[in-house]
């Protein structure tokens, strides 16, 4: 449960949690299972704050520090996040659907089983971060950095990943079924086993992708860099490969029924 004299210092005003703050850096203050539903915590430091299954419902953390912060269990659901400092927070199986997290920095954050259905992450930052068994169905990802985050098993179907960086990723036994990735950039991404059928991928970068055993029935592969990637054992039936680059990509195994090829 939450200290009840941190909560009231919370609660006193900006100027007054900033000063104590200052004076306590030793104290890492408990808001546990506090309630912050709809509360303005706009620009609050929050860094390193045991937050763990608040709720912090329709809260209005714009521009807040919550970087290190243990938000376990907690629920954001709806709570608005834009340019929110998040690095390396604890969001394990917390609920994060519908929020806004619009260029919030999600570095090294982990969001191991968090619910993330919904939610606005353009533009957000989430290298590195900790995304296994994730749920991210209709996330609005556009222009994102994931770049080497893992996103083992997470469900991203229809999700908007549009020019978003996904190098180095792992997305293995990733469901991305018609997700929106035109433009993405997927250079060295692990799509092991993914399930891929139905994106939407038209001009996207998958060199020396691993996409062995991955599901690209009727995939939209149109102009699409795949040079040097791994098909074996793919499924892609039904895609559509016009003008894609398939220059030095492994094919053996894959079921190549009904594709459109690049020369058609």
């Amino acid at each position: 449960m939450a200290n009840l004299e941190h909560l009231a210092l919370l609660r006193a005003g900006a100027v007054t949690w900033i000063e104590w703050r200052k004076k306590n850096p030793q104290i890492s203050p408990d808001l546990s299972a506090a309630n912050l539903q709809g509360d303005n915590l706009k620009g609050a430091l929050l860094h390193s704050v045991n937050l763990s299954k608040v709720d912090l419902d329709n809260a209005l953390l714009v521009q807040a520090n919550l970087s290190g912060a243990d938000l376990n269990g907690a629920n954001l659901k709806g709570a608005n996040l834009i340019e929110a400092n998040l690095s390396g927070a604890n969001f394990s199986v917390a609920n994060l659907s519908g929020a806004t997290l619009t260029q919030a920095d999600l570095s090294h954050a982990n969001l191991i089983g968090a619910d993330l259905s919904e939610v606005n992450l353009k533009g957000a930052i989430l290298a590195d971060a900790n995304l296994i068994g994730t749920d991210l169905r209709g996330a609005n990802l556009r222009d994102a950095d994931l770049g080497t985050a893992k996103l083992t098993r997470a469900n991203l179907c229809y999700a908007d990943l549009i020019a978003a960086n996904l190098i180095a990723a792992d997305l293995n036994k990733a469901n991305l079924y018609e997700a929106e990735m035109m433009g993405a950039y997927l250079y060295k991404t692990d799509l092991y086993k993914a399930n891929l059928s139905n994106a939407h991928l038209s001009g996207a970068y998958l060199l020396r992708a691993n996409l062995s055993e991955a599901d690209l029935s009727f995939a939209d592969l149109r102009w699409t860099n795949l040079a040097g990637a791994n098909f074996a054992g793919a499924n892609l039936r039904g895609a559509n490969l016009r003008g894609a680059n398939l220059k030095g990509a492994n094919l053996s195994g894959t079921n190549l029924d009904q594709i459109i090829m690049p020369d058609s």
